[in-house]
């Protein structure tokens, strides 16, 4: 069966390619969404859930009719995915809980709990919403996005070998959208803004994500280019809607490719940090890592660069935390796996050129712009920053107007004073936790902070106690790469992208579960 899955993804990308290169007709799109869901109808449901994790950026906007082009085809797979598990698993469990309700909860763990009450808190939100449909169709996507994590998170807990599979599998997305980004930036030595313009913004975006998104992208904004006076450069964005979404998606990716790039290290070396550091080396798909770091770089996301730095500072607690805990072997590892951040920072030296570089098909007066949006991160005067201050004044005065439910889930544009149309056009709080706090109050926001929370915990906990190599890169690098994200969005609220958003829902599966295994490495 690995064999089918395999061809029907390598299929999928073909098609993904013709469609959105224009070299086959979008019409095509509900007969090749077709297949795909038939593939996962007859496929076995791990196969199914694999095929799922490897096609997040692939997947492609369905054109229903000629003004509704937008309907995402996760959106059934996703669907067909839980309706499986649930009629195969949960519906003898679901007569238990009308049987014994209150038996039932009491074997609920702390995170569903937290997720189960977070969702309460959204529903009673909607009724302080100016707009109840746009946060009826808001909480629906929300709960759409969630399903594939409910499937992934029972199946890991009863399969392990599957838990660590997905894992790996993580790797290939954020392998290809890295590459993709870098090919994105080769373009633009070869055309002008026009044609870039008309490539991604009127041809290939359109025909990924329908033309209610490139309408936005092209005549309302869009975050793919960096301006400096008269000097323009590619923020990449790969096949992400926007320069933000797509380093979450990296970032969230990483530790996957950790586990892939470092596969190749025999247990004894991996215990013994200094046989790690001389035999990784050599191990050629590490320069993966490097690869993505700078695809990451070259979105020009300020917030991201500046949460890298401040991951620093929980790489060295978490150091200090392993040493007075006693964990010595642990904090070998964990010291190795957190030395690769330094080629982050080095790698700046290489997109300072890129940067620097005449991009399309325009010279550039000074070599200066990488240099001045590095210091523009702390310049409040400057334009962004100095909008994303005033955003968060009036996302803390609306929290204490609306402290219990906020304005409503998906109403935002309501703190504003906008229209709420925006909401689709990235109308947002420029900071995940003001915006929790503004559309669904306090105690959504304290909630949500101990699920986070409760995240790196069990990423702490797991990669102390696993014995399993994948399971310790993983949960190690996730000790870095999350908080990486959570820090990145006290500056936006990207995560709320579907890509991102599915990406992190598969990672929390992963992470949560704690089941470890047995086998020493």
């Amino acid at each position: 069966m690995r064999k089918l899955l395999n061809i029907i993804f390598v299929f999928e990308l073909a098609m993904f390619g013709l469609i959105i290169l224009g070299i086959m007709p979008r019409w095509i799109v509900p007969y090749f969404v077709l297949i795909l869901a038939g593939y996962v109808i007859f496929a076995p449901i791990e196969d199914g859930v694999t095929f799922f994790v490897r096609s997040i950026p692939f997947f492609i906007a369905i054109p229903v009719t000629a003004t509704f082009d937008n309907f995402n085809t996760w959106r059934i797979i996703s669907a067909i995915l839980f309706l499986k598990w649930f009629f195969g698993n949960s519906v003898s469990e679901i007569l238990e809980w009308v049987r014994q309700p209150f038996t039932r909860l009491k074997k609920l763990n702390f995170s569903s709990i937290l997720l189960i009450v977070i969702l309460l808190f959204a529903i009673l939100s909607i009724t302080q919403a100016e707009n109840y449909l746009l946060a009826v169709k808001r909480g629906l996507y929300f709960i759409n996005l969630s399903l594939i994590g409910i499937v992934a998170y029972d199946l890991f807990n009863k399969k392990e070998q599957f838990r660590e599979n997905i894992i790996k599998n993580l790797a290939i997305p954020t392998i290809i959208v890295a590459m993709v980004g870098l090919a994105q930036v080769v373009s633009t030595y070869f055309v002008d803004i026009y044609q870039f313009m008309a490539l991604w913004g009127e041809g290939i975006q359109c025909r990924q994500f329908g033309a209610e998104w490139c309408n936005i992208a092209v005549r309302v904004g869009n975050t793919w280019l960096a301006y400096f006076g008269d000097q323009l450069s590619l923020r990449v964005f790969s096949l992400f809607p926007d320069s933000h979404s797509f380093p979450i998606f990296l970032l969230l990716g990483l530790p996957s490719v950790f586990v892939v790039a470092l596969k190749k290290l025999s247990p004894e070396k991996f215990i013994n940090s200094q046989s790690i550091f001389k035999t990784a080396s050599v191990n050629k798909t590490v320069i993966l890592i490097p690869v993505i770091f700078l695809a990451a770089i070259l979105s020009g996301t300020r917030g991201i660069w500046a949460a890298g730095a401040g991951t620093l500072f929980v790489v060295l607690f978490l150091v200090f935390l392993l040493k007075k805990y006693g964990h010595a072997s642990q904090q070998k590892i964990f010291t190795y796996l957190s030395s690769y951040l330094i080629l982050f920072f080095l790698l700046f030296t290489v997109a300072f050129p890129i940067f620097a570089s005449p991009q399309f098909l325009v010279s550039k007066g000074n070599s200066l712009i990488l240099r001045n949006r590095i210091k523009s991160i702390i310049d409040f005067g400057e334009t962004s920053n100095s909008q994303r201050i005033e955003i968060w004044k009036k996302s803390l005065v609306s929290i204490v107007k609306h402290p219990l439910l906020g304005v409503g889930i998906g109403n935002f544009p309501v703190v504003l004073k906008q229209d709420l149309r925006l909401a689709k056009a990235g109308s947002s709080a420029h900071n995940l936790y003001l915006q929790i706090a503004a559309e669904m109050g306090i105690p959504a926001l304290f909630l949500s902070l101990c699920f986070f929370w409760l995240l790196i915990k069990n990423a702490y906990q797991n990669f102390i106690e696993s014995r399993n190599q994948t399971f310790i890169i993983y949960n190690a690098t996730a000790l870095i790469f999350i908080p990486w994200v959570l820090l990145y969005l006290l500056t936006d609220a990207a995560i709320f992208d579907e890509r991102a958003f599915l990406i992190f829902v598969i990672t929390t599966a992963a992470v949560l579960n704690k089941k470890t295994s047995a086998k020493t490495i």
